[in-house]
């Protein structure tokens, strides 16, 4: 077994593993005050309000696939009667969809960070690092929905990719099975492990922190300052 072998499909995941969970403990210990996506609603809502939906929205829907795909053994969903065409079709149509929102969204988020100055400046050199590795892993996502089992042969990676995933788990690894797949899962891959040692410090912290007890709350609503001045003259006049 080759030194690369070793350190793509063995070392590397374990040391994102580990990265992924001490990084967000330092994170919350050292900077609970920057533990936020710095909302730059102020600085622009119109594109935020756009991309920031479909990205999220169909993030969670790509993340369910993942679950279905990586997470539960192919023996189970054969059981209920889904076989390996079947769930190929399936997972290939919804998955593009959904890989195709996800696409869109962060265009759009991207584009709205780089053209608008102000939302420019309070994007941090982590966040840029962020946005390169989650475009670049949506692409290939996208690569292996679309271009190998949507319009391709198809691959069923659930004998190879996900045995190998839960394996890493249960402290029983097999980095042969990575070796067998094609280049772009592959890649797929390594770059998710890097994506994950680079989250703890960047603006995706916040998706560990969704307000639940802000769904009780009124909106908090933000005013321009001209409209607010305006709505206290016209109070004071009536009075």
């Amino acid at each position: 077994m080759s030194g690369l072998t070793l350190l793509f499909w063995i070392a590397l995941p374990y040391v994102a593993i580990a990265v992924f969970v001490v990084g967000h403990v330092w994170r919350w210990r050292v900077d609970q005050y920057g533990w936020t996506t710095r909302s730059s609603q102020l600085q622009e809502s119109r594109l935020l309000s756009i991309g920031g939906p479909i990205f999220h929205y169909a993030t969670f829907a790509a993340i369910g696939g993942h679950v279905l795909g990586i997470l539960i053994p192919a023996s189970w969903t054969a059981a209920v009667g889904i076989d390996e065409g079947m769930y190929r079709a399936i997972s290939a149509s919804l998955g593009t969809i959904a890989g195709l929102l996800v696409a869109v969204g962060l265009l759009v988020l991207v584009y709205r960070r780089v053209s608008v100055p102000r939302v420019r400046v309070t994007t941090s050199r982590t966040d840029v690092l962020a946005y390169v590795l989650l475009t670049i892993v949506i692409g290939l996502g996208l690569g292996e929905t679309v271009g190998v089992n949507l319009l391709g042969g198809g691959y069923d990676y659930r004998s190879t990719v996900a045995l190998w995933f839960r394996g890493l788990f249960l402290l029983n690894p097999r980095p042969e099975l990575m070796v067998s797949a094609p280049p772009v899962y592959q890649a797929h891959v390594i770059l998710a492990w890097l994506l994950f040692m680079v989250w703890p410090f960047s603006r995706l912290v916040h998706a560990w922190s969704y307000p639940l007890m802000f769904l009780g709350r009124p909106w908090i609503l933000y005013r321009s300052y001209r409209r607010t001045r305006a709505g206290r003259r016209e109070a004071a006049a009536n009075r």
